[in-house]
């Protein structure tokens, strides 16, 4: 990078902090975030972690030269869009697309991201700045669906911890440190409220209860087993799949019950292992609680 062009990328920033547009400059989603090419080793990354596939739509917020939707359909089979407010970018990505030989698998449009409808991904890309995630963090909880994998580059959503993390080197990067951090994140089911069923134990069907509170994807709360209160050992959530690992006392001995399920509107089914015995599992939603996402 010569040093006009860092300069102008320094000042770029700059006028990010302080709310002023530089004349000339291109910006990738107006005055929010300069356009800076994602590097093709952070690009392979992004894809891997979050194992897109042929099944996938990607959409990429912010998406410069469509490098990494190219790159999504051409190595992976995936198909999807990208959307950025430079209409040169834009002209780019659609001739490399045609290059590459994917234009019936992408499609880039001159579009605010803030405005562009999301629900068709299950995989959600972005180079963008905190603040710029954090006002898109409400409409990924809203509009997505439980599973979709979100992956950033560089910049994290504030207190909802990522699902894995990877350090990328980058030898050579032009700008800022030789490495990159790359994020992921799967969007939770709604698992929050109050869930009962009937387990059998020692030939008898006793009532279980549990309550949970959701923040983002970390779940605590309560439980009840046979009319006893039961100890909650561990709860965990990954997109639609629950696994919940109950110990309660039943007919005199401690009895643990390792709970596992798809969740599907108000309803859990699954497998319960008790005693070295599956069986299936089938939990109703009598309470319907709410993610916390203000924590």
């Amino acid at each position: 990078m010569d040093k006009r062009v860092a300069l102008t990328q320094s000042l770029a920033i700059f006028a990010l902090c302080v709310g002023v547009v530089l004349p000339g400059y291109a910006f990738a989603q107006a005055a929010d975030v300069p356009y800076v090419p994602t590097p093709m080793a952070v690009v392979e990354a992004m894809l891997n972690i979050a194992k897109v596939g042929p099944d996938d739509f990607v959409i990429d917020l912010g998406s410069g030269d469509g490098r990494i939707v190219i790159a999504a359909a051409k190595k992976y089979g995936a198909r999807g869009f990208g959307v950025d407010l430079d209409g040169a970018l834009v002209s780019q990505a659609r001739r490399e697309a045609a290059r590459q030989g994917v234009t019936e698998r992408v499609a880039f449009h001159a579009r605010n991201l803030f405005i562009t409808d999301i629900d068709q991904a299950t995989v959600l890309t972005s180079y963008l700045f905190p603040r710029v995630n954090m006002q898109l963090r409400p409409r990924i909880f809203g509009e997505l669906r439980p599973g979709t994998r979100i992956v950033s580059h560089e910049f994290d959503f504030g207190n909802w911890k990522p699902d894995a993390h990877v350090h990328v080197p980058v030898p050579g990067k032009p700008y800022g440190p030789p490495a990159s951090e790359v994020y992921l994140w799967i969007v939770p089911a709604n698992a929050a409220g109050t869930w009962q069923w009937r387990s059998a134990v020692d030939g008898a069907l006793i009532e279980c209860e549990l309550t949970l509170d959701q923040t983002f994807q970390m779940l605590e709360g309560s439980a009840r087993a046979g009319g006893k209160p039961a100890r909650i050992q561990s709860a965990t959530l990954n997109g639609n799949e629950v696994l919940v690992v109950l110990v309660a006392e039943v007919n005199g001995h401690e009895l643990r019950q390792e709970l596992s399920g798809r969740i599907e509107g108000d309803t859990i089914r699954g497998k319960s292992r008790a005693a070295g015995a599956d069986s299936d599992w089938q939990a109703t939603r009598v309470v319907r609680g709410k993610i916390n996402i203000d924590a």
